[in-house]
Parts: structure tokens; C-alpha cells; sequence
């Protein structure tokens, strides 16, 4: 797939940021502006976008040089989990989204379930580390997703989403808790950490997965 290029143009990206950021010597710099326009063109060619759309956008962050920390909120009731149907592509998936500065990745997740999903909760446990290479996400960029265990009190029993509109939910169209075997169709990656949330929250596999 042409997707797969991506993580390739990523890891040239952070290259070339990384010698722009640390050079001095200009002969080097001219490689590593080479090395960043050769990226902006894979990914320009993946996207069919204008190069000088995405290769200013990397020349305006240049201080990306890791992975993006991203975070996810699991809830479980009665042996089902909480999901959030996505308002770009109608696909379900776990609430969440990237981590801001200034909170910590528990804050983050208790953020993302509020604003995605209508639900105050608080963080119990970390459930896994995923790097996005290996559990596919749908971005140019590699992610780090923290997954996270969630508690909260009495949840209403169908579509929290309905029940408190002064929650933004600006990216959200519905929620609902679905059982491990009658899942909806779910977003890219998902498919994949939703089934490894069921395990790890009965236990099956030891709690904190991560990638090794």
C-alpha cells in the first residue's frame, strides 16, 4: 500500500529535522534540507497534494523530532466498551486523540472521553503503549497511544453522547457501548486495540502491554 511509505517518509523527516536543528556546517545543512524535500515529496505523492503545501509544513515544525504522544479511553459496563462513532468517516472507535502540553496522559484521556464521548471519568490504570507502526493508525506522523482504563460512576445505559450537551463533541456523531462480538465497523487500528482492550481488562494478557 502507499500508506506504507509513510513511515519511511516520517523517519526522514525526523532525520533531516534533527541535522537542521543540531548542524552547523553548511554543506551538511544543503544535505539535510535535501534529505526533508525528498520526504515532502513522498508524502506529497501518497497524498496527491501540492509539495509546497507539505514541505512548509514541516518547515514550520522542525522541532518535531519524536513520536507523537497520543492517548485513548477505555470504559468498560457489563462487559462491554464504550465507543465513539468518528464524524469524518462514520467509523467507531475508542475516544481519544493527541495529548496537549501542560496536562499529563492521564489528564489527556479523561480530556479526550469527556470531549468525544459526554463522560466524566478518571484514569484507574494503563492499559498499553502502542507504536503506530505496529498497530497501524491513519497519519503521516508515527504515533506513541497510551490506552488507558477508565472508571466513572453510574454511566446511562445507551448513548452517553445524548445525555450532557454542554460537552463540545464537535468531532463526534453518536456513542454507545458494544459487546466484544457484535463490534461496528471500526476506524483503521482500532480494529486491532479494541480486541487487546478486552484482554487486557479481563486479565488475559498482563497489564501494561507495550511494543518491544
Amino acid at each position: 500500500m502507499r500508506e506504507d511509505l509513510y513511515p519511511i517518509a516520517d523517519e526522514l523527516r525526523a532525520i533531516a529535522s534533527a541535522g537542521l536543528r543540531y548542524t552547523d556546517n553548511g554543506y551538511d545543512r544543503e544535505r539535510y534540507e535535501q534529505v526533508l524535500k525528498l520526504s515532502a515529496h513522498l508524502v506529497s505523492t501518497i497524498e496527491k497534494s501540492p509539495f509546497e503545501e507539505v514541505y512548509t509544513k514541516y518547515t514550520d515544525n522542525l522541532a518535531h523530532l519524536s513520536p507523537v504522544l497520543c492517548v485513548e479511553a477505555a470504559v468498560f459496563r457489563d462487559d462491554k466498551i464504550l465507543l465513539i462513532q468518528r464524524r469524518d468517516d462514520q467509523l467507531w472507535a475508542l475516544p481519544g486523540g493527541l495529548a496537549e502540553v501542560g496536562e499529563t496522559f492521564g489528564q489527556a484521556a479523561e480530556r479526550e472521553l469527556w470531549e468525544e464521548a459526554g463522560v466524566r471519568a478518571k484514569v484507574v490504570q494503563l492499559l498499553g503503549i502502542y507504536d503506530s507502526r505496529l498497530w497501524p493508525a491513519k497519519t503521516r506522523m508515527q504515533l506513541c497511544i497510551a490506552q488507558f482504563l477508565l472508571h466513572t460512576g453510574d454511566i446511562p445505559a445507551i448513548h452517553p453522547i445524548m445525555e450532557d450537551s454542554s460537552s463540545p463533541l464537535s468531532e463526534t456523531l453518536d456513542a454507545g457501548f458494544f459487546d466484544e462480538h457484535h463490534l461496528p465497523e471500526l476506524h483503521i487500528g482500532h480494529d486491532l486495540r479494541i480486541p487487546m482492550a478486552f484482554k487486557l481488562f479481563r486479565g488475559e494478557i498482563q497489564a501494561p502491554f507495550f511494543d518491544c
